[in-house]
């Protein structure tokens, strides 16, 4: 029977896969990956689908499905914390739920607590280095065990040679000639202080959502219910009956630009410091001041109504839709303001 991958995204569209397969333990991710690269078969890891547009083509090859799970707290000490290693198909937000759970009746697991509702696999998580409310996993990720496609070994990397970056990874930047990451995620170990409260909030809507300053700190429990509101508030929680979340979350990244690029956009327009004397501006407020708000579009394809960041399916949309509007939105971006943005899901079969 033809496995559609609409039943398997976000976005819930996307053709049918050649081949389709679950791997419920590493030994079997690892064996249909191998076997596949042997006979040069395209072969796509599937995580959450939460990060992906899929053709209408389908995808011609092997799709194996994650699903091997497992949590195992290895360390528990007051001066060093909690070293946590867990299985790459465990769903991202139960375990960030455990993280914040354990406060209940013991001191809990700080760091993640602002990550809260972000949906997909652990393991996809190192990959985009997922970050939300001024938190990002790569300051909780200790190692990251994978196997290498191209050399057929199990490699651990530490969090250095991750070469974290905003929304990208030495895992994202480095694929093979079959196609995809050369690095298929196996687990990732965490290292978490322990406490009941969180670590600082930094992003002022949260802060002020928890009633406290910048900088300061809240139950883990409370920050954890602080962000999945403010994520439902924009369509970014996932629900069955709210075709806003019919998405891949947030499509364009925030552009990281040059001082000259800064200077050129009108007063108004958001500036922060990045690494090597850059600057990052919003695509958010790009996007809206280029003349696309919320809900523009023809449906089935539309953004949302919620939050201009996202393209959402309203029923039935085809990828080929979806991506005719990505394309009128990053032109009209670049006519306006001369920045091209950039995608952040990965598009298969385009």
């Amino acid at each position: 029977m033809t496995e559609l991958l609409s039943g398997h995204t976000t976005f819930r569209v996307g053709g049918p896969a050649q081949n389709f397969a679950v791997a419920e333990t590493e030994e079997e991710l690892i064996d249909i990956v191998r076997t596949c690269d042997s006979y040069a078969e395209p072969v796509l890891v599937l995580g959450g689908g939460s990060n992906m547009l899929v053709s209408d083509a389908g995808f011609p090859g092997t799709v194996v499905k994650v699903a091997v799970k497992g949590i195992k707290t290895e360390d528990v000490m007051a001066c060093s914390g909690a070293f946590v290693t867990v299985a790459a198909g465990e769903v991202w937000d139960d375990f960030a739920a455990y993280c914040a759970d354990q406060a209940v009746d013991r001191q809990g697991f700080v760091g993640v607590e602002a990550l809260a509702g972000i949906p997909g696999l652990v393991g996809a998580t190192p990959i985009q280095n997922v970050g939300a409310y001024g938190q990002e996993v790569n300051q909780t990720i200790a190692r990251v065990r994978t196997f290498d496609r191209q050399t057929g070994l199990i490699r651990t990397f530490t969090a250095l040679e991750c070469y974290f970056g905003y929304r990208s990874s030495i895992f994202k930047r480095e694929t093979v000639t079959a196609g995809g990451s050369r690095w298929v995620v196996l687990s990732v170990s965490f290292q978490f202080p322990l406490g009941k409260l969180s670590a600082p909030v930094r992003y002022a809507e949260l802060a002020s959502a928890l009633g406290i300053g910048t900088g300061e700190r809240a139950p883990l429990a409370e920050v954890r219910a602080a962000v999945l509101e403010l994520r439902r508030g924009k369509g970014m929680l996932l629900d069955p009956a709210d075709h806003d979340t019919w998405s891949a979350g947030s499509f364009f990244t925030n552009p990281v630009i040059s001082p000259e690029q800064a200077a050129a956009l009108p007063a108004d327009a958001p500036r922060y410091d990045a690494p090597g004397g850059r600057v990052k501006t919003s695509a958010a407020w790009l996007i809206d001041h280029a003349g696309f708000g919320k809900g523009y579009g023809t449906p089935p394809a539309t953004l949302s109504t919620k939050h201009v960041l996202a393209l959402t399916n309203r029923g039935g949309a085809t990828a080929a839709q979806l991506v005719a509007l990505k394309d009128e939105i990053t032109q009209g971006v670049l006519a306006k303001f001369g920045i091209t943005l950039e995608v952040e899901p990965n598009l298969v079969g385009f």
